[in-house]
C-alpha cells in the first residue's frame, strides 16, 4: 500500500513527522519544516542545518518583532523598549547553544515574572533555571532604569503573547527561540558578537551597577526605536527597513 505524504498528498511520504503525526516527503519537510509546520525540538531532522532553520524562522519573526516593538514604544517608549530588548538579549545569551532548549521555558519565565509583578502572588514551589535567569536580569533592569511597574507589566504581557502566538501548539516547540535567535544574528551581529563573549553554563546574576546584558538591551533599544516608524509620528531620518545591514 502506497504511502503518499501528509501534507502535499502527492509525493511519497518518507519521513515520520511527529508534527503531522504522519509521513512527509523530503521536500516538503525541508521547505515548510518550522516556517509552516510545528515541529517539535526533538525532530532528528531540525539538527541537520540548524543555521539555515534559524535564518528562514528569523525572517518571519522579523516581521512580528518589528510589530510588537511598535506597540510597546507606544506602551513606554525607550525604557519600555530596553525592558523587551532584555528579554530577548536573556533568551538569546541562555540558548542561542542550547538546541534542546524550549519555547516553553520561555513561556514559564515570563509567567512567574508576570506573577511576581503582580499586587498578589504565591511563591512558586519550584524555580527552573530560565526562570531564574531571566527574573535576576529583569530586577536588576527595573532598578536601574526606574522602569514603571505598570508598563513592565504591559512589556512582558506583550512578550508572552508574541512567544505563544510565534511558537504555535506544539508542545515541545522551538520556533519562537529559532526565530529570535536568526533574528537577532541577521540583524544585530555585534549585539550577538558581545553575548557569545559572555557565555558560561551557570546562569550569571547581573547586578544593577555591572548593567552588561542590561546595557547592551538599552543600546539595542535605542537601534531598534531608530528603524521603526511609529503610526503618526514623522518617520526617522535613518533607512529603518534594512534590519538585515549593520548600521
Amino acid at each position: 500500500m502506497a504511502t503518499t505524504c501528509d501534507y502535499c498528498h502527492g509525493r511519497k511520504g518518507k519521513r515520520s513527522c511527529p508534527a503531522l503525526n504522519g509521513l512527509i516527503c523530503s521536500t516538503c519537510c525541508g521547505e515548510n519544516r518550522l516556517t509552516k509546520i510545528a515541529c517539535p525540538a526533538d525532530c532528528p531532522y531540525l539538527e541537520a542545518g540548524t543555521d539555515y532553520q534559524r535564518q528562514r524562522v528569523g525572517e518571519l519573526f522579523r516581521q512580528d518583532r518589528r510589530r510588537v516593538y511598535r506597540e510597546i514604544l507606544e506602551i513606554g517608549g525607550e525604557k519600555a523598549a530596553g525592558l523587551f530588548n532584555l528579554i530577548e538579549i536573556v533568551c538569546f545569551s541562555y540558548f542561542h547553544n542550547k538546541p534542546s532548549g524550549l519555547d516553553g521555558e520561555v513561556v514559564a519565565a515570563l509567567e512567574f515574572i508576570r506573577r511576581l509583578l503582580s499586587p498578589i502572588h504565591f511563591p512558586a514551589p519550584t524555580v527552573p533555571a530560565f526562570s531564574q535567569y531571566l527574573h535576576k536580569e529583569f530586577k536588576a533592569f527595573l532598578e536601574k532604569e526606574k522602569v514603571d511597574l505598570e508598563q513592565a507589566q504591559q512589556v512582558v504581557d506583550l512578550a508572552l503573547t508574541l512567544v505563544k502566538e510565534f511558537s504555535g501548539t506544539g508542545l515541545r516547540s522551538n520556533r519562537f527561540l529559532t526565530g529570535l535567535i536568526g533574528c537577532l544574528t541577521m540583524d544585530h551581529p555585534d549585539v550577538v558578537a558581545h553575548l557569545k563573549t559572555q557565555e558560561t553554563d551557570q546562569p550569571r546574576i547581573v547586578l544593577a551597577g555591572e548593567g552588561e546584558i542590561a546595557g547592551a538591551a538599552k543600546e539595542q533599544a535605542q537601534r531598534e526605536k531608530s528603524r521603526i516608524v511609529i503610526p503618526g509620528a514623522p518617520a526617522p531620518a535613518h533607512d529603518h527597513e534594512h534590519h538585515g545591514h549593520k548600521h
